[in-house]
């Protein structure tokens, strides 16, 4: 190859990075803009959103929306503390019995596999209800009120389990069975073998898991009348909702209800309900689309 033909190579190379470069960028500023306005709006007064809409610097800086929503902070510690013991224990929970029932559902050797194979896809086309489920949970598991009703419904997800069990299948079988060789049983195959080479998926349904948990609000709408079992994202629902009901019997009655925060306290529940969930990102960002990858082509 001449020298000629090397350069023209390296300069089409180059060329390629920078559009490849500017074209991510472009991707990322628009993803950007949307947050930054959140914040910003976060950060204006209700008045100034009014008459002016959404900046991407506030016209009239004010923390009104904050100091409304943080005005009891008892309540909003509580339901911050309990989603993070509901996620952090739902996740480990769930992920590792999703983890043990796709092991066992690409397991060659096991003889029913396509039995219960079969049995976990048809959940997810029929189920019994919202009524019936109701029923079930409260007059018979007694789980009104309780812990167990926010943490045992997003438990399981028969999609995960699905996504574990091709991607589990690309491990090599010869790693089970050199490890019975050497005398080693199932459980401690999977848990010391099994479980290190499937982190990439094990990190994709992780995530997954964390955000069914931190945004989930409809259980304790069902199942929790206690105020020291709301969740964060149900505290914040009420909140919208009683602000919307106040908002209503002012305009009714004729009083000023622009000096009550609503679209800049929407902004400012966003940013305090996102903050945490953000920082599972990075961690697991390497293993992400690996996971992804390997369980939508392999099977």
């Amino acid at each position: 190859m001449s020298t000629t033909s090397v350069k023209k190579s390296h300069i089409d190379q180059r060329m390629l990075d920078v559009m490849g470069y500017v074209f991510i960028s472009l991707i990322s500023l628009a993803c950007l803009i949307p947050f930054i306005l959140i914040i910003s709006g976060s950060l204006t007064s209700e008045s100034s959103i009014t008459s002016d809409g959404f900046r991407i610097w506030p016209k009239e800086f004010s923390w009104d929306a904050y100091a409304f929503a943080l005005k009891h902070p008892q309540q909003f510690v509580s339901s911050y503390l309990l989603t993070i013991a509901l996620t952090v224990t739902g996740t480990i929970v769930g992920l590792f019995i999703s983890a043990m029932a796709a092991y066992v559902l690409q397991r060659q050797d096991f003889e029913w596999r396509g039995g219960f194979s079969f049995f976990f896809y048809f959940t997810t086309l029929f189920n019994g209800g919202l009524v019936p489920w109701y029923i079930l949970m409260v007059n018979y598991l007694h789980m009104k009120n309780t812990f167990w009703s926010l943490l045992l419904p997003p438990l399981l997800n028969v999609f995960y389990i699905i996504i574990l069990r091709t991607f589990l299948r690309s491990i090599p079988d010869a790693i089970t069975e050199s490890a019975k060789i050497d005398g080693a049983g199932d459980f401690t195959i999977f848990i010391r073998l099994i479980l290190p080479l499937a982190k990439p998926g094990l990190a994709t349904i992780g995530l997954f898991t964390a955000l069914n948990y931190w945004n989930d609000w409809f259980n304790s709408l069902l199942f929790v009348q206690n105020e020291k079992l709301y969740t964060l994202q149900y505290l914040l629902y009420k909140m919208l909702g009683n602000l919307e009901g106040i908002r209503k019997v002012m305009a009714i009655t004729g009083m000023q209800v622009t000096e009550l925060p609503g679209e800049s306290l929407k902004m400012a529940l966003a940013i305090l309900v996102t903050g945490p969930i953000i920082f599972l990102y990075p961690f697991v960002q390497r293993y992400f689309v690996q996971g992804l990858t390997v369980g939508a082509v392999k099977g």
